[in-house]
């Protein structure tokens, strides 16, 4: 009997053991390398700012390696995006994606060459970046309510302007239209800086564009700003309201980057990854930094933030339909 109970007990330890040792080799070996952190679009844009700034902090945690961002623009961020779907679940290629990337674009384009669900395993939704409601200072409207009350006493009449047909800020009128019953004439340009020009210039009327776009302009009173087109407010602005608190309960449109990594990405690797982001994202210092550049931290789970992306593809996907935008 004695003999049995040793037996059992040494089977124990070493059933714990082999449990160790099987749980641990992936993380005590991560990263192998320099961890590369791939942003589709050009340095400078926000996605690319708060990947340089999370893959810094991120650098410090695991001391083994270095996070280094890639920049691949091109196609509305589908070059890089086809680059991370196509990269070896290994943890050591990660993709900070956007909403344009990951919830427009399925909706958008009549083919891509990644799937946003099946091709990627969510990390964390990092950030969301609220969109300004800004009109010229000739428009005569202080709020929301005056908006929509002179859009529809001027039908077609007032123009909005945006950074491309399909592109978030040109949606989000689409929603605001239809959200309002207005009918504002839509003005595409190449890019939102050129849209941004024209509205101080007054060419154009009202137009929704990030907190790094404007808010220097706001604050100098070259824009009005009327809301916030988040569903909270905004970190840098908590004196305006939402559209959602304006009349217009359940309204939200808002841009967000999150961390991606190539699907079939071990879950220790992906957990971890999660973890350490999200201490990072709630820290008072590192919020204080995104909230300079006009963004509000997240930090999810992996779970909440593939729940997020569906329900987001639903909710921009409704709204190209709405838009009529479509690229083949």
């Amino acid at each position: 009997m004695k003999r049995l109970k040793q037996l059992r007990s040494l089977c124990a330890c070493a059933s714990i053991a082999g449990a160790a040792f099987h749980a641990t080799p992936v993380m005590s070996a991560y990263p192998e390398y320099p961890v590369k952190i791939v942003v589709g679009f050009p340095p400078g844009q926000a996605t690319d700012v708060i990947a340089r700034l999370l893959g810094n902090k991120l650098a410090e945690t695991y001391k083994a390696g270095t996070f280094l961002v890639e920049n691949r623009p091109g196609a509305a961020g589908i070059v890089g995006t086809k680059l991370v779907a196509n990269a070896p679940p290994d943890g050591q290629t990660l993709l900070m994606a956007s909403s344009a990337t990951l919830a427009i674009n399925p909706s958008l384009y009549s083919k891509l060459p990644y799937d946003p669900v099946k091709n990627f395993t969510p990390v964390t939704l990092v950030a969301t970046v609220p969109l300004y409601l800004v009109v010229h200072p000739s428009v005569p409207a202080k709020n929301v309510a005056e908006l929509v009350a002179l859009a529809r006493k001027q039908p077609g009449k007032i123009d909005y302007g945006s950074g491309g047909s399909g592109v978030t800020n040109h949606l989000a009128m689409e929603m605001f239209k239809v959200a309002t019953g207005t009918n504002l004439a839509h003005i595409p340009y190449k890019g939102g800086p050129a849209a941004v020009t024209d509205l101080l210039a007054g060419r154009l009327s009202v137009m929704f564009e990030t907190g790094p776009a404007v808010l220097q302009y706001i604050k100098a009173g070259k824009l009005r700003a009327l809301a916030v087109s988040s569903a909270k407010r905004a970190s840098a602005s908590p004196e305006l309201p939402t559209i959602a608190e304006s009349g217009y309960p359940g309204f939200e449109a808002v841009p967000w980057v999150g961390l991606m990594a190539p699907a079939g990405t071990p879950e220790p690797i992906v957990e971890s990854l999660a973890k350490e982001s999200s201490r990072i994202l709630h820290s008072p210092e590192f919020a204080s930094k995104l909230t300079a550049i006009g963004a509000d931290p997240v930090g999810s789970t992996p779970a909440e933030f593939a729940a997020y992306l569906r329900k987001e593809m639903d909710r921009w996907g409704k709204a190209v339909k709405a838009s009529g935008a479509l690229v083949d």
